[in-house]
């Protein structure tokens, strides 16, 4: 195991701390496990080199560039995970928990690795929303943009998960283009280091993209600038105190904050003892408080049941605690690991004699006892119960960060909703009922107050990952208590770390702006077909005009009997003729579709795999008796979707024979990269 001293990570280089020393014990047996420091590190320096070094390398490349590059570190880290999880134990995390940890960590990085390439452009800048019209003309438009701040995002982790708190941060960042430094939280920092040097042993990550500060952060935040990020992960008091630095304060400094939270679960008032949801509640309440050893920011805090099944849920629970063994992580045996220190451990004796001095009471476990091996933070997993949950009110305001949860009763739904929210904010809230009429007045009443809400029940139980995970996709992060930011949430975290900003121009300068098509920019006309050309082949703007198509009343006729579409503006030349829109009958809009793609589509096999999609679909024009069409099909923007197919998206505009717009939309296809 690890005795050396840990390295820091700057400017490119292993450097060894000076000074006074930490040591970072096991929290198996208390041995020494290493000596950590950042002393004598220029931290001035270190956010200079990720503004200069750094910065510049990741905004040279492409969304769908740095979405290839976290791949990699992802299958880097599942390649090595054995070094990591020789390390695991050490924290006091079995394998199970590990897992969470260590793969969970690498599949987050792939799964954003996967969204960027799949819901980016291959370009430099990410469009926001619709081109806005500023002139009758057209010749003034406006579009919102996102570009990478050009500063360094600060990443504090906290100690329970080394890895995944990690990468779940730095995915989003460095997909963004922004390099960051890292300050793990010191008493599990042999892991993020271990972790750390997988990444950086692949070479992928361009000089300055990454730091590691393996210590103190010394005068890190008096060189922050308002275009740098700090993205905190740990107590409530010290983000209060890293939030009020007069830096973040000077300098408008952006603070993403993910803090204390006072987790909820509720079992639905019709979930009576018996059906699968009073079973599914009373697994997952076990299920929090005993993985991780009950050091999750996620886990159940505080678990409410109807008064009348309060007895049954807690026997449930203390027989189900009753089977799980707490012991050596390192053995198969071990279902609960151990604390991360004594001296956590002793933190959370204090808070658990604070909610009993407020009125609970323990119904079982022994949190004073010592247990498990001889100077291991090991600890018997808590139940408290707080029959007046209005009276004990710390229930509500104070986390023993380790395995203890308190069950409490409430009267009626908007004494639940209360009750939840009454925690003042928390990350995930979880509810387990049948009743749809159940989980909407619940979720209705107290979604303002939770980041993620799970309804859990007998349909989605084999599938769910459970109340306490957090996933790549969706946002981690809750209101007040809870830090009032949001981490991940697919390509909306990737927004943290950019600047939104309003261009003014013609359409032609704003596609070259932002290398995409949009409306009104400049167009490249084909001779030959672009459905022959593979996806590298084809250039943003290159467009097919097609010929044109004269639509005629028996081709309207015809459509509306073999699709059965008869609607009267079709088929009622004097209804149509009345109505405030149409002049009298008019083309179907599905026709016209069928039309266009009659127009443009090429046959025969080639590059163009298929026809995945259809968005962004607009009628401006109606197309009457007589009229022609033509198409004009614009390349819009390319991703990549695997090593073997890519997605084109595709500007598709329909004019009629004066040249009016009828219809445009977004056509997707997969194509041969």
């Amino acid at each position: 195991m690890k005795t050396q001293q840990l390295l820091n990570y700057a400017r490119d280089q292993w450097i060894a701390g000076s000074g006074t020393l930490a040591d970072i014990h096991s929290a198996i047996d208390g041995s020494l496990v290493t000596r950590t420091g950042s002393g004598g590190l220029d931290f001035g320096a270190m956010l200079d080199h990720a503004r200069t070094v750094g910065g510049p390398a990741l905004r040279k490349m492409t969304f769908h560039e740095r979405a290839r590059m976290l791949k990699g570190l992802g299958l880097a880290i599942m390649e090595r995970k054995e070094e990591l999880y020789a390390l695991n134990p050490l924290t006091g995390a079995t394998r199970k928990d590990g897992w969470i940890d260590i793969e969970g960590g690498a599949m987050t990085l792939l799964s954003f690795s996967s969204k960027g390439r799949r819901e980016l452009p291959d370009a430099h800048v990410l469009l926001d929303g619709e081109l806005e019209q500023l002139s009758k003309g057209g010749s003034f438009v406006g579009q919102h943009i996102y570009t990478p701040l050009q500063g360094a995002a600060v990443h504090i982790n906290a100690f329970n998960f080394p890895v995944w708190g990690m990468l779940e941060k730095l995915a989003p960042t460095l997909l963004a283009g922004v390099p960051a430094i890292v300050k793990p939280a010191t008493s599990t920092a042999y892991l993020c280091e271990a972790a750390f040097r997988v990444m950086i042993d692949t070479g992928l990550l361009p000089d300055g993209a990454v730091q590691l500060i393996v210590g103190g952060v010394g005068d890190l935040f008096d060189h922050l600038t308002g275009q740098d990020v700090v993205s905190f992960t740990g107590s409530a008091s010290t983000a209060a105190k890293l939030r009020n630095h007069p830096t973040l304060l000077r300098e408008s400094v952006r603070f993403v904050a993910e803090q204390d939270s006072l987790n909820a679960s509720l079992l639905g008032p019709d979930a009576a003892p018996g059906t699968p949801e009073f079973d599914l509640f009373v697994k997952e309440v076990v299920n929090e408080m005993t993985v991780k050893a009950g050091q999750k920011c996620t886990a159940i805090r505080r678990a409410m049941a109807p008064a009348q099944h309060l007895d049954a849920v807690e026997a449930a629970i203390r027989d189900r605690l009753a089977t799980m063994t707490v012991g050596d992580p390192r053995e198969d045996g071990s279902r609960v690991g151990a604390l991360v220190s004594c001296s956590q451990r002793e933190d959370v004796r204090g808070q658990i004699k604070k909610l009993v001095a407020a009125g609970a009471r323990v119904v079982a476990g022994e949190p004073d006892k010592d247990i498990g091996i001889e100077g291991g933070a090991f600890m018997t997993p808590t139940l408290l119960r707080a029959d007046d949950p209005w009276g004990a009110s710390a229930v509500h305001d104070v986390e023993a960060f380790g395995p203890v949860s308190t069950i409490m009763p409430y009267r009626d739904m908007a004494d639940a909703i209360a009750l939840a929210n009454r925690g003042m904010g928390s990350l995930a809230l979880s509810l387990f009922t049948y009743s749809a009429d159940a989980a909407r007045e619940f979720i209705q009443g107290a979604a303002a107050f939770h980041g993620r809400m799970l309804v859990l029940n007998r349909d989605n139980a084999k599938e769910s990952t459970g109340h306490g995970s957090p996933l790549p996709v969706l946002v981690h992060g809750g209101p007040g208590r809870a830090g009032g930011s949001e981490e991940m949430g697919g390509i909306r975290g990737v927004k943290h770390y950019m600047q939104r900003t309003a261009i003014q121009s013609t359409p032609t300068m704003i596609a070259a702006i932002s290398e995409q098509y949009i409306p009104g920019g400049p167009k490249c006309f084909l001779d030959a077909h672009p459905f022959r050309k593979r996806m590298s082949e084809l250039n943003i703007g290159d467009t097919l005009k097609t010929k044109s198509r004269t639509v005629t009343i028996e081709d309207i006729e015809h459509f509306a009997h073999f699709t059965g579409d008869t609607f009267y503006a079709h088929m009622d030349e004097e209804a149509a003729k009345a109505s405030p829109i149409f002049e009298g009958r008019v083309a179907h809009g599905y026709l016209i579709l069928s039309f266009a793609a009659g127009l443009f589509v090429d046959p025969d096999p080639g590059p163009v795999l298929a026809n995945t999609g259809l968005e962004n679909l607009r009628f401006l024009t109606p197309l009457y008796p007589g009229d022609s069409m033509r198409v004009e099909l614009t390349v819009r923007s390319k991703s990549l979707k695997s090593e073997e197919t890519g997605v084109v998206r595709w500007a598709v505009e329909i004019f009629n024979q004066k040249d009016e717009l009828v219809a445009t939309y977004d056509l997707l296809t997969e194509n041969v990269p």
